[in-house]
């Protein structure tokens, strides 16, 4: 083990976090939040697992050559993994194959349906071949919390012997408490022989919402790799977040130690209201750092603490964690410059091609508005970078409504230069024109969930819609954004459908 206090991040936002029920990313999603990532300061970028699909094979080539931080790719001690894997990190300036098997008995005897002897020789014949492809090999112990800590010993004594520089054990279920999975780290790295030679890190879920606590405990017990995402999401209850666990290493440093890390705090909070909007996962009110609420205070006596001192009643400031002061509004006179120097300051750089498009819907905007708020240029940028190939464009719309009645619609959508159009009925507006679009498109196409938000305020508001559609058993995310909400309602399911048909489920049915 290093004897260095550096705490090394790898950020599985695009691998773990993409496993959230409902999340699917397309390519310019994952660039997005990508680029996003490396501006944080994470040490590697967890970009993909290569051989579980095309998408994903696809999107670790991409990321590789668009970032200069580390780049790692998932694989399962499979040969067809890790050469996939390797193959898609060519480009990568740092790349990480990331090899992992399962270690617990129900693990070894259901699933992988191996004795711990072949599990032994499946770890050392499949590092010392990705280390014949790839200098930097970091090897995980999938359920680990659940294993015989002395045969984890002799599991990372072999991945290390057969060249894993990074060994990690992972929490997959988020069984641990925080005190035992302390002690597990110090055995383990008093009890493997040869764990000088390698960092140890650690992969916490929060099942049992304990994920923040274990890794910070197995910190103090000489982990120095650990792995997180960005609000925590992920499989089930989600992983380690990083803004949690990064603020709680910068606050509590009298308590756990001097830690250092490459994370640049303030820009915790922009980074954190990225990857909700693409991911349409929002950030809960009362969510630790980053919640709205994590700086509000409602109480009297709060009120008047925070008049005297602030420090009554916040352990950091907002400023700490890039939590934004608005200094500038925006209106329909401001100037390019303005607008370019606004959206820097909230983390975007743009293209001068985006920075056009983006420039002008702000202008569009701003003619029905005396000032623009910050929440309404976000929409109208990251509106824009979610979005996906037009294979259907909506052209027209119409819908009838009263009460005591169905409703009809007509929709007119363009596809391959020509314009299809189809009229259908239901129990409103919204029911009707997704039946409509349905129809026009062909297939069955189940509205699954239906979200709505007002962007902006008065009567001319924009309305965002977001929807997740299921096609056979995939679930797709589309938005929509119009101050007409039933537009915003038909746009979104057509991103969603588009998002589909570029995927390839769905393609042909008309």
């Amino acid at each position: 083990m290093t004897e260095s206090n550096r705490v090394i991040i790898l950020d599985t936002t695009l691998r773990d976090g993409e496993q959230t029920p409902g999340i699917n990313l397309n390519l310019q999603e994952k660039l997005e939040i990508a680029r996003q990532l490396e501006k944080l300061g994470v040490d590697f970028i967890e970009a993909g697992f290569p051989a579980v699909s095309e998408g994903d094979y696809k999107a670790v080539r991409a990321i590789s050559s668009s970032v200069k931080c580390g780049v790692a790719a998932l694989c399962r001690c499979v040969e067809s993994d890790i050469l996939r894997a390797s193959d898609a990190l060519k480009a990568a300036n740092k790349p990480r194959l990331h090899l992992f098997v399962a270690t617990s008995p129900i693990h070894m005897e259901y699933k992988l349906r191996k004795t711990s002897e072949e599990v032994l020789a499946l770890v050392r014949e499949s590092v010392a071949l990705a280390k014949s492809l790839c200098e930097d090999v970091e090897f995980s112990c999938e359920d680990a919390s659940r294993s015989e800590p002395a045969f984890l010993c002799e599991i990372l004594e072999a991945a290390i012997d057969a060249g894993a520089a990074t060994v990690n054990i992972a929490d997959t279920v988020g069984y641990a408490m925080p005190e035992e999975f302390g002690a597990l780290v110090k055995y383990l790295i008093e009890n493997t022989p040869n764990i000088a030679k390698a960092v140890f890190g650690v992969h916490c879920h929060d099942d049992l919402g304990l994920a923040v606590a274990n890794t910070l405990a197995a910190i103090q017990n000489g982990a120095r790799h650990i792995e997180v995402t960005i609000n925590g999401i992920g499989e089930r209850a989600g992983n380690c977040a990083l803004e949690e666990v990064i603020m709680g290493l910068s606050v509590r440093r009298d308590a756990l130690g001097a830690y250092t890390h490459g994370v640049k705090t303030k820009r915790l909070y922009r980074t954190s209201a990225r990857v909700a909007k693409i991911t349409s996962l929002p950030v809960p009110v009362n969510k630790a750092i980053v919640g709205d609420n994590a700086f509000s205070h409602e109480s009297g006596i709060h009120q008047h603490g925070m008049m005297q001192n602030p420090m009554t009643y916040e352990i950091m400031t907002p400023e700490s964690v890039g939590k934004p002061e608005s200094t500038m509004v925006l209106g329909k006179h401001s100037g390019r410059h303005a607008f370019d120097e606004k959206l820097r300051s909230m983390g975007y750089e743009l293209l001068q091609e985006e920075l056009d498009g983006a420039f002008a819907r702000f202008k569009e905007l701003a003619d029905r508005r005396r000032h623009i708020t910050d929440d309404e240029i976000e929409a109208l940028v990251s509106h824009k970078v979610a979005d996906v190939p037009f294979i259907y464009k909506l052209e027209a719309f119409q819908y009838q409504s009263a009460s005591k009645m169905k409703a009809m619609a007509s929709i007119t959508l363009l596809h391959e230069g020509k314009l299809l159009s189809e009229a259908a009925m239901g129990a409103g507006p919204v029911d009707a024109a997704y039946s409509a679009v349905s129809r026009i498109v062909g297939g069955e196409w189940v509205l699954a969930a239906y979200d709505i938000k007002a962007v902006t305020e008065g009567e001319d508001a924009l309305g965002e819609v977001t929807v997740r559609v299921k096609r056979g058993n995939r679930l797709y995310t589309g938005k929509g954004l119009s101050s007409d909400i039933i537009e915003s309602s038909v746009r979104a399911f057509v991103n969603a459908v588009n998002r589909a048909m570029a995927e390839g489920n769905g393609n042909g049915l008309r």
